[in-house]
């Protein structure tokens, strides 16, 4: 591929937000090194993070906030540094996997509206998967958690005035913004095969906008979203788009040669 085109579309997924290293950096190992004992060598981190604009003392920093929080651990071996997630790392990881790479088009399900007791519910309801429509009102699907003494009364089809009302808690705004970027990423990948290395930054950059949204919501069926929704549209070109390019295996990213040569990242601290 041209690398000014590449170059087009990397900038439009970067444009579209402030994006913190370390964050990044959660997100590339998630998609590219999940698996237990799979590791992420120095030279190969370091390529990734360069394509992306990334300064190598802002990969350090970052590297040493993961170790820190218990997400990333790290090892020499002989020159080079080895990373890799830990339990910790790779459990949330998988977790927050289920939604990130959820098919978009799971079969439609019924929903719920849940009024709960009181009104000092905790907000951990929405990690439940309920979305709070008003006090002590929420929404869900019907695979969510429902907290105890709640009245629950279950539903197929909603209004069209409720799916409207619904579509700004849902992230409508942030979803609009995303979509035509993801558009564009369509159109110029079309061209030609990319490297691993160029798959492998832009797999990164798809799936931290896609993350950055999906995982602040509960997943919602379709009855209670409006059709043109741009959530959904975004789904179903996300997962098209990481078909098309699948995750490279990490000993492809770079040639051999390259990676004995590249210099490592800093010693860990």
């Amino acid at each position: 591929m041209p690398a000014d085109l590449f170059d087009q579309t990397k900038s439009a997924l970067l444009a579209l937000g402030s994006h913190r290293v370390w964050s990044l950096m959660v997100t590339l190992f998630g998609d590219l090194a999940q698996a237990e004992g799979s590791t992420i060598d120095g030279p190969t981190l370091s390529a990734v993070m360069t394509e992306m604009d990334i300064r190598p003392e802002a990969v350090r920093v970052a590297l040493h906030r993961l170790r820190n929080d218990g997400w990333i651990s790290s090892q020499k071996t002989g020159r080079t540094g080895q990373h890799c997630l830990t339990p910790l790392g790779r459990s949330e990881t998988r977790q927050a996997s289920a939604r990130i790479y959820a098919s978009a088009t799971s079969p439609h399900e019924g929903w719920k509206l849940v009024l709960t007791q009181d009104a000092d519910t905790p907000q951990h309801l929405t990690t439940q998967g309920l979305l709070p429509l008003l006090p002590r009102i929420y929404l869900g699907g019907t695979q969510a958690k429902v907290p105890p003494m709640a009245l629950v009364l279950t539903g197929n089809d909603a209004p069209e005035w409720l799916r409207s009302q619904i579509a700004p808690l849902m992230l409508e705004a942030d979803y609009a913004a995303l979509l035509p970027a993801l558009g564009q990423v369509e159109q110029m990948m079309q061209i030609d095969m990319l490297t691993p290395l160029q798959t492998a930054t832009l797999r990164c950059l798809l799936v931290h906008n896609w993350r950055r949204i999906v995982l602040r919501h509960p997943p919602l069926p379709h009855a209670l979203l409006p059709e043109n929704w741009s959530g959904h549209a975004c789904h179903l070109l996300i997962e098209t788009l990481l078909t098309r390019f699948p995750r490279p295996a990490i000993n492809t990213i770079l040639p051999a040669r390259v990676s004995r040569t590249s210099p490592p990242l800093p010693r860990p601290l």
